[in-house]
């Protein structure tokens, strides 16, 4: 796996430390650490990292609404920690979530799940471009 550029989302500031030093010794970059939503969502339109690990739950906001906010601006990786994953499961189906505590082995196969949800994502949304415009086109040329 390439280095990463990560955006930390946790409020926990002993919690973010230590997410931060595993993401490091691991061979990533962390691009910035965020406790709120609104400093999560700036930073992501600042720095536009390769992934986002986010807590689902802030003292200040919501993890899962930033990264709602973050990803109507366009796609990335993201992947949530959380003590109770249940809860985010259940309004996201489909998420990468990882419990808390977490070894680094954990860590690692979550963030190639997330990454490989974006590469699907990606090409799925090129797809999807593609198939317009040959409708856009069918539609030209039968119209000309």
């Amino acid at each position: 796996m390439k280095a990463l550029q990560i955006l930390v989302v946790e409020d926990d500031s002993l919690v973010a430390m230590l997410l931060v030093d595993t993401l490091v010794e691991m061979g990533h970059g962390v691009c910035g650490v965020e406790a709120t939503e609104t400093g999560a969502v700036a930073a992501a339109l600042r720095y536009r990292p390769d992934l986002i690990i986010a807590d689902a739950q802030l003292r200040q906001g919501n993890g899962i609404s930033a990264i709602d906010e973050i990803l109507s601006t366009g796609f990335v990786a993201h992947l949530f920690v959380s003590g109770d994953i249940k809860r985010i499961l259940a309004q996201k189906p489909g998420v990468v979530a990882l419990e808390k505590p977490f070894r680094e082995a954990e860590l690692d196969r979550a963030i190639q799940r997330a990454l490989d949800a974006a590469e699907y994502n990606r090409k799925a949304t090129v797809e999807l471009s593609n198939e317009r415009l040959q409708v856009a086109a069918q539609k030209k040329t039968s119209g000309s």
